[in-house]
């Protein structure tokens, strides 16, 4: 019996094609693809014994093993989950590590009792990451990047959402890029996280921009990594500032920061007052780490303040108490190392302006 079988990955990319993975679990953690949910067709513990058979063993003894701890009900049960995911996502595909034994078993068995034929991928998990890899190939790059720098607080994420030939790093890495930027979720691992970015990529490309708009991210957006020739290629494109009033940009870091921030603890946690100690707990620690680079004077003042923001807004429910540790961090902290930036920068500015004026700017960009 034949199996349809495809590699035209680009088209999966393009046409978020929904991806059964039925790699073990603790493969599908270390990295996957977007668009895939991990219905193994063996456990961890049901891989690590058919593969220490294999080892002693061989194929056939591995693959007879194998049938015999996915038998029974907990075969009809994985069955059902493939089952169950394709009546949902009709286009969906399927995937193990290198397109072998699991995911043609799997495809096999799906047509066999479900009656359904889903498409499996050649070469599987490997020949797709690999493609991915490639395309994140600095010299494959076809847009001229145009890089959106500002002081913190002026907004620069939220005008970049507003483009539609942008890339939100932050977005993809789920952190926001500074020193207080982590999530209550965690960070993608890097291999997810590569794969995500080559996605947007080749979708940006597909779209024929002229221009990709990033912001000014360096190598890296928390713990994840731009690798190093991508990263070079977008921080060499030219320079789009924008600019805001101080009082503007402590209001929009007192909204992402506290307000926004607060409540994502909440969520999180379930509780409220639960919340705000581990948001509050962040913070301080954030606050801690910059200490040597803050000089124990501009510290003692930003942590007082902080720490003073955090009693009122308890005792009162009011957040505007956070404005002034705010103001503090921003000038005292972060103005001073980006217009060091700015001012020693080589790069060509291109244009300079307020929210309207950079979003109209760059809305010319296509």
């Amino acid at each position: 019996m034949t199996f349809k079988t495809t590699s035209d990955f680009k088209n999966i990319v393009l046409d978020d094609i929904p991806l059964i993975d039925v790699r073990a679990p603790i493969e599908f953690k270390k990295g996957a693809f977007i668009n895939s949910i991990n219905l193994p067709i063996m456990n961890d513990e049901e891989r690590h014994l058919v593969g220490i058979c294999y080892k002693e063993k061989g194929n056939h003894d591995a693959v007879k093993l194998g049938h015999e701890l996915v038998s029974g009900n907990i075969k009809d049960e994985r069955i059902k989950s493939w089952e169950s995911f394709i009546n949902k996502n009709p286009k969906s595909m399927i995937y193990c590590f290198r397109g072998g034994s699991r995911s043609s078993i799997s495809q096999e068995w799906i047509e066999k009792y479900a009656g359904k034929e889903i498409v499996k991928l050649e070469g599987g998990y490997k020949a797709f990451r690999n493609y991915l890899i490639d395309e994140l190939d600095a010299e494959v790059q076809s847009s001229k990047p145009i890089v959106l720098a500002g002081f913190t607080g002026t907004g620069k994420t939220i005008l970049l959402n507003e483009l539609e030939n942008s890339i939100d790093l932050e977005g993809l890495a789920n952190h926001r890029g500074s020193t207080f930027g982590r999530h209550t979720t965690p960070q993608p691992t890097q291999i997810n996280f590569e794969n995500a970015l080559a996605c947007k990529l080749i979708k940006h490309r597909e779209k024929g921009y002229s221009h990709i708009i990033l912001e000014d991210e360096g190598g890296n957006v928390g713990l994840n990594f731009i690798p190093k020739p991508l990263a070079a290629y977008f921080n060499a494109g030219d320079l789009v500032v924008l600019e805001a009033p101080l009082e503007e940009r402590i209001n929009l870091t007192l909204q992402e920061y506290v307000i926004n921030s607060q409540s994502e603890y909440i969520a999180q946690y379930c509780d409220e007052a639960l919340g705000l100690q581990e948001w509050f707990n962040y913070m301080s620690n954030s606050i801690i780490r910059v200490k040597k680079r803050l000089g124990m004077e501009r510290f003692t003042q930003i942590y007082t303040y902080f720490e003073k923001a955090y009693e009122n807004q308890l005792k009162t429910g009011i957040y505007d108490f956070h404005q002034d540790w705010i103001k503090l961090f921003l000038t005292d902290y972060y103005d001073p190392m980006y217009k060091h930036q700015l001012d020693t920068t080589s790069k060509n500015i291109l244009f300079r302006g307020n929210t309207s004026d950079v979003l109209e700017y760059l809305k010319s960009l296509k």
